[in-house]
């Protein structure tokens, strides 16, 4: 085989956000024709799960290695992959406006990101994809900006019912409260009904549901299982196209490295080249 044949994985590079007020760091998977080619190509924003960071993907994920073999195999086409630092911000906005991570991801980061390196400026050639809090932050900003994505692949997304919410609240766990606002009278605050995946799911335009790809990929012994099933009979009640996988594993590395390649070809058969 001629020609390279390991992309290139670009690690500390940063955007200033007006928004945040403070730079966004990524990390960039360039495929291993971009030094050589004049094509644009098309991009997966690739999210990471919460406690993590933009070096996740690269360093727990080897997801390097894998496009490589993918590409390599003929398994994917060769794409972009932009990993982008989410904090513990569950990439939206928080309910005071202190924090408006959708804000900067849809009117910052995208674009910057899009003129920065060869890249397709259209909703065919641009997916989201993330494990966790990532996999929820995935869900959550195509079914908010479906006009944005062709896909999205969530794995093992922390897709929460709101009787969970309301527990998880009251606990005060995974920073839940600093983004969505405290219980008040034992009512879920009133910023949880614009970001709930299953009430996004049930209420957003049908038309504009089907205009992306879906795909959900939970392990069956995942605390988080029952979430992505609520999901999928949501989608399957209203006539909503998706990919359900269900395999055997748990919320680990090791379920997230065997499980992105099969999504990143359901993105991938998605994309108009």
């Amino acid at each position: 085989m001629s020609g390279q044949t390991s992309g290139e994985v670009k690690e500390g590079e940063a955007i200033e956000s007006k928004i945040l007020r403070h730079k966004v760091k990524y990390t960039v998977y360039l495929p291993p024709d971009y030094p050589t080619s004049s094509r644009f190509y098309p991009v997966v924003y690739l999210l990471h799960g919460f406690t993590g960071n933009e070096t996740d993907w690269v360093q727990y994920g080897q997801i390097d290695q894998l496009a490589d073999k993918a590409i390599r195999d003929g398994l994917i086409p060769p794409m972009i992959i932009v990993m982008p630092d989410g904090d513990s911000s569950w990439y939206i906005n928080d309910f005071n406006g202190k924090a408006r991570y959708e804000d900067m991801m849809v009117n910052e980061f995208l674009p910057t990101i899009e003129k920065e390196y060869h890249i397709g400026r259209a909703k065919e050639f641009r997916a989201i994809a993330g494990l966790s809090m990532g996999g929820y932050g995935a869900l959550t900003l195509a079914m908010r900006h479906p006009d944005l994505f062709a896909s999205v692949a969530a794995l093992s997304p922390a897709i929460i019912s709101d009787s969970e919410m309301k527990k998880r609240l009251q606990n005060d766990v995974w920073c839940y409260n600093t983004i969505f606002g405290p219980l008040k009278n034992d009512s879920l605050p009133e910023w949880w009904d614009h970001y709930s995946v299953l009430k996004l799911a049930t209420a957003t335009d049908k038309n504009s549901l089907t205009s992306v790809h879906w795909y959900i990929d939970c392990g069956d012994d995942d605390y988080l299982a029952d979430g992505s099933a609520l999901l999928c009979m949501i989608l399957r009640e209203r006539k909503i196209a998706h990919e359900y996988r269900v395999r055997n594993g748990a919320h680990t590395w090791e379920y997230w490295c065997e499980g992105i390649i099969p999504a990143l070809q359901f993105i991938g058969k998605n994309f108009t080249r």
